[in-house]
């Protein structure tokens, strides 16, 4: 990793000297545009829309349109006026209870590695926040661009994680959600079963990007063919699907009996739920099944008099009772 920037932590009167490097990188495969009838790679061109020429990176500014059209130019020293917290400098502002902070305001990590030949301070710090359980609250300039961050531990390392600002979080209010019912005691009560069957440990490397793993098979297959497509497959039988679920009780029901399968058959563990739900679903579908059977015992009925009806009124029969019998047969 290479750092990317370099300054203090200002924590009241202590100064710890560290380095910054981005935390994550994304793992995606990254493509190129070309043209489809014969490869070519696409290329940009920055083209002036007033003189028509082509402008370098160099010669770029960057410019404002008001809503009511009006254009306001800034250069990169109109920028350089504007009030940013010092460069070089992550000041500790407040520590606050970590579970107060939204994981919806995390926006990019980065690992902070101690730059000094005695990381005493750095490791007092890192200590600390891990004792008292709390997060520390900086600003952080980064590229002229001043953000409020939280400072935290992670394996005894401290990590800096940039959070948005109030306003930069949309407000929400779904109308679909306006007047809905609440969900029934018996819903609940197995939802919060259904929960504890699927209840674990987070281990992250339990899961991976199933989606990057094909994609990168696709594109060995395309290699390995030598002509640069990936070679037709033949097409799957759509498998067939269940009928969609109206009744929650019953989705409910048989997500249990699916979670269930995956436990031994000796474990008692499991058991009670499993009894209380097919009960709930037995309840819940007691009167539509007494219904069906009532229409299906009168279809049966009904069946049964139609036949004897139609077998009295059957033409040939009654030809075959007044047909003489023939001779020599």
């Amino acid at each position: 990793m290479r750092s990317i920037w370099k300054g203090s932590i200002a924590f009241g009167l202590v100064n710890v000297p560290v380095k910054v490097y981005t935390a994550t990188e994304d793992h995606d495969i990254r493509f190129h545009q070309v043209h489809a009838k014969d490869g070519g790679r696409i290329k940009y061109d920055r083209v002036c829309s007033v003189c028509g020429q082509s402008v370098q990176y160099t010669e770029i500014d960057k410019a404002y349109e008001s809503p009511d059209g009006d254009k306001v130019v800034l250069s990169d020293e109109d920028f350089a006026k504007l009030p940013v917290a010092e460069k070089h400098e992550i000041p500790v502002l407040q520590f606050v209870p970590s579970e107060q902070i939204d994981p919806i305001l995390f926006e990019k990590s980065y690992y902070l590695e101690p730059d000094s030949s005695t990381p005493k301070a750095y490791v007092l710090l890192a200590r600390t926040l891990e004792k008292i359980e709390r997060t520390a609250l900086v600003y952080f300039t980064l590229r002229q661009k001043t953000r409020l961050a939280a400072l935290r531990v992670r394996d005894g390392i401290l990590v800096l994680q940039t959070l948005l600002w109030p306003d930069e979080v949309r407000s929400v209010d779904f109308e679909s959600l306006d007047g809905v019912a609440d969900p029934r005691p018996q819903e609940i009560k197995m939802a919060e079963t259904l929960v504890s069957a699927m209840s674990d440990d987070f281990d992250q490397e339990q899961f991976t990007d199933e989606y990057q793993i094909e994609l990168k098979r696709l594109l060995d297959e395309a290699i390995a063919s030598g002509t640069g497509k990936v070679p037709e497959q033949p097409e799957l039988a759509p498998s067939g699907m269940d009928a969609e679920v109206v009744d929650l009780v019953a989705a409910l029901q048989r997500s249990l009996e699916a979670s269930g399968r995956r436990t031994a058959d000796g474990d008692g563990a499991g058991a009670e739920p499993k009894k209380a739900a097919k009960k709930a679903a037995a309840k819940s579908a007691g009167g539509k099944s007494g219904a069906a059977k009532s229409t299906a015992s009168k279809s049966s009925a009904s069946k049964s008099t139609a036949s004897k009806s139609a077998a009295k009124k059957s033409p040939a029969k009654k030809a075959a009772k007044k047909a003489p019998a023939r001779k020599g047969a």
